[in-house]
C-alpha cells in the first residue's frame, strides 16, 4: 500500500525556510563567541521597511527612536546582543561613528544612532553605490529619541562608506528638518 502525498509550492517553501533557519542556528551556535548578523532578502514589499535594532535592553532613548521609526512606517524588531561594540565592528561601523543603537535593514544597510526616519527612507529609496549606511554619532539633544523639551542641537547625518570613510549626507539645523 502506498500513501499519496500532495506537496504544494507553499510546502516546499516552508521546508526550505525551515532547513535554512536550522542551518543559520547551527552556524550561530558554532560561532557563539562572536556576534552574528544574518541578513535575508525580504519576502514581500512590507518587509522592505523592516529594521532589526540592536541595543541595550535598558536604553529608553533607543525605545523612543524605535517608536519614531514605527510611526514613520517602519517595522522594528529589537535585539539585545551581549557585545554591542563587537557587532558594530562586524558591521563596519568605526568607533567614532558609534551611538547607543544600531539598526540593520533587510538589505544589510546599517543605521547608527538617532537618524530621523525621513533620511533612512531617502537612503533606502536610493542607496549610494559605495555606502554601508548612515550614522548620527553620539546622541544629539533634540534628535529623534533624544527630545528634551524644546531644546535642539544641530547635527549631521553622515554617510558611511565601504572604505571606512564618511561624508555629510544631511545637515539638520532645526528640529523641523527631522
Amino acid at each position: 500500500m502506498h500513501a499519496i502525498v500532495t506537496v504544494t509550492k507553499r510546502t516546499c517553501h516552508a521546508i526550505a525556510l525551515f532547513t535554512w533557519l536550522c542551518f543559520a542556528m547551527l552556524l550561530a551556535v558554532a560561532n557563539a563567541a562572536e556576534p552574528t548578523v544574518v541578513i535575508t532578502k525580504p519576502a514581500s514589499a512590507a518587509a522592505d521597511n523592516l529594521l532589526t535594532v540592536y541595543k541595550s535592553p535598558t536604553c529608553g532613548c533607543c525605545e523612543k527612536w524605535v517608536t519614531h521609526m514605527e510611526e514613520a512606517g517602519f517595522s522594528a524588531v529589537s535585539r539585545h546582543p551581549d557585545n554591542l561594540n563587537a557587532l558594530k565592528q562586524q558591521l563596519g561601523i568605526k568607533p567614532g561613528m558609534h551611538s547607543c543603537h544600531t539598526a540593520v535593514s533587510t538589505d544589510g544597510y546599517v543605521f547608527e544612532g538617532h537618524i530621523p526616519a525621513r533620511y533612512v527612507q531617502a537612503f533606502l529609496a536610493n542607496p549610494p553605490v559605495d555606502a554601508i549606511g548612515l550614522s548620527v554619532p553620539a546622541m544629539p539633544v533634540g534628535s529623534p529619541g533624544m527630545e528634551v523639551g524644546d531644546r535642539f542641537m544641530p547635527y549631521q547625518v553622515l554617510l558611511l562608506k565601504q572604505d571606512g570613510g564618511t561624508e555629510v549626507y544631511a545637515a539638520v539645523a532645526t528640529a523641523a528638518q527631522q
